[in-house]
């Protein structure tokens, strides 16, 4: 059997990488989580190889090191300064409040409620044998799905 073996020219290697590079582009501009930016560097650069004249496994290594390396070392920096002024969700605002427990927050028997904003939630204790009694105050942990996450809140004392 004679296994015919796919060769690429050049122009068409060009071509796949500058392809890939506007795909990944696209799909960065549409989710705008950079997701996808730090390897369209990598075809960038990969196809700068192919220009140079590196062979197919140069340009490949070329695209996997560049887009890995801008990836861990660029990533972290960008998360923290790109979208800083991001507004937190409405769930996400609750964190940190101190609420008025309506109804009995047991986690063994799945009751509790708390009305916050105007809006009530069900509210679970972040420990399963902590019991907040009706009337109580508690402070937001966590949110997890649509429950408040609450531990029972402790008052400064001055």
């Amino acid at each position: 059997m004679n296994a015919d073996i796919i060769t690429l020219s050049p122009e068409s290697l060009n071509l796949i990488w500058l392809i890939l590079f506007v795909v990944l582009l696209v799909i960065e501009l549409l989710t705008v989580g950079l997701t996808t930016i730090w390897f369209a560097a990598g075809s960038l650069a990969a196809f700068l190889a192919d220009c140079l004249g590196a062979g197919l496994p140069v340009q490949i290594i070329v695209f996997l090191a560049v887009s890995c390396i801008l990836l861990i070392f660029t990533r972290p920096w960008a998360l923290k300064h790109v979208n800083r002024k991001r507004i937190r969700t409405n769930y996400e605002s609750e964190i940190g409040k101190v609420i008025l427990i309506t109804e009995k927050v047991d986690n063994m028997n799945q009751t509790g409620k708390s009305t916050v904003d105007g809006q009530e939630w069900t509210v679970r204790s972040r420990d399963d044998s902590d019991i907040l009694e009706a009337g109580t105050k508690a402070k937001v942990v966590g949110i997890s799905g649509v429950k408040l996450i609450v531990e029972k809140y402790k008052e400064d004392s001055v």
